[in-house]
């Protein structure tokens, strides 16, 4: 409808359309073991299917045991992992929403206890293991001491995120996001806090992107040509001497050129030392700043919890998808809610239409 609300407009990349601008952030479960997707994640992430988004992306999925941010993470490194995904996907499909799975490897940040188990590194002794990094510096000093990563390990993660995408394809993924944010391995080799290196990985811009690109680029030639690929990033550090917004800028435009279809653009989690300004929105002027300098598609994410802040950003064209993580934990209705507060219809599950305002 022409005078739909601009969150009801449907948005069209590649051969997908998602039927609203609604998006499941991924938000970290710490709920599997040995990687794999349980009757929770069923429910959980099923709940947003029937509660109208149009895409929802499943946490960060470790595309390695090694690349997990705790014992208990997703994982896409095993074909043991697809079936119960794929029973995730069937349910998504059923109620008419799109799913993706986010893929990563934590890096430095790896080896760590989920939130409420505990703080900072895993022992050998509790189940932990060794941790790679760009260089031997470690997160903080609760965190493990990473080992500095040689040329073999860099083409293992190279390699284990196309495996990764191709068991995501299996498993029947409508949209795969690179996780390059939030100070994970790729993030780790973005900044110059994290990464020292002084081979074709470290030091100049060129390089320290890297590894982001060719990342980026496997698993976008490896990835059906008509199905979209994100990015989510990280568009400051919050830190001196770190990661910059437009450092930012250049690397979506040389992410378009390899053919990324969507910047998810966050901001910080590289260092302790961050010093971030939260409010409503906070990270929005970064994701505008992108779209307005690149023309790239990008969702804006953080803080964005009322249905009219969403669509006054999305009238505004500061970005084209919002991203919605706590406020979808707390009502994954949300879609729904929205389109009575904007004064429109969605189409809704047949067993929830009793409970319709309009």
């Amino acid at each position: 409808m022409t005078d739909a609300p601009k969150l009801f407009a449907p948005l069209k990349l590649r051969g997908l359309t998602l039927k609203n601008r609604v998006v499941v952030s991924p938000m970290c479960m710490y709920s599997s073991a040995n990687g794999l997707a349980t009757d929770f994640h069923l429910a959980h992430l099923g709940s947003f299917a029937l509660g109208g988004a149009a895409l929802i992306l499943t946490e960060a999925s470790a595309v390695s045991p090694e690349g997990r941010i705790s014992p208990e993470d997703l994982g896409l490194w095993s074909d043991d992992h697809i079936p119960v995904l794929g029973k995730i996907v069937d349910f998504a499909h059923a109620q008419h929403a799109l799913i993706g799975t986010q893929l990563a490897h934590a890096g430095r940040k790896a080896s760590t206890h989920a939130p409420w188990r505990g703080h900072g590194a895993v022992l050998p002794e509790q189940g932990g293991w060794e941790v790679l990094g760009p260089d031997a510096q470690a997160y903080s000093g609760s965190y493990p001491a990473p080992r500095a990563m040689s040329t073999e390990d860099i083409q293992k993660v190279i390699a284990d995120f196309v495996a990764a995408t191709r068991r995501a394809v299996m498993a029947g993924f409508d949209v795969i996001e690179v996780h390059a944010a939030h100070g994970y391995l790729l993030h780790q080799f973005l900044s110059p806090l994290s990464n020292t290196r002084t081979d074709h990985y470290g030091g100049s811009f060129e390089n320290r992107v890297r590894l982001t690109l060719e990342v980026s680029r496997a698993v976008r030639d490896t990835f059906p040509a008509h199905l979209p690929v994100f990015v989510r990033v990280s568009a400051s550090d919050w830190a001196a001497g770190g990661w910059t917004p437009d450092e930012t800028v250049e690397l979506a435009k040389l992410l378009m050129k390899i053919g990324i279809d969507v910047l998810d653009v966050s901001s910080g989690g590289l260092t302790s030392a961050q010093k971030i300004e939260v409010g409503p929105g906070y990270q929005l002027p970064f994701a505008e700043q992108v779209k307005k300098e690149t023309g790239m598609t990008t969702m804006a994410v953080g803080m964005i919890t009322e249905p009219q802040q969403a669509e006054t950003l999305l009238e505004q064209g500061q970005a084209d998808l919002v991203a919605l993580a706590r406020e979808l934990l707390r009502d994954p209705h949300w879609p729904q809610r929205a389109a009575h507060e904007l004064g429109t219809k969605m189409d809704v599950p047949d067993q929830y239409a009793r409970a319709v305002r309009w």
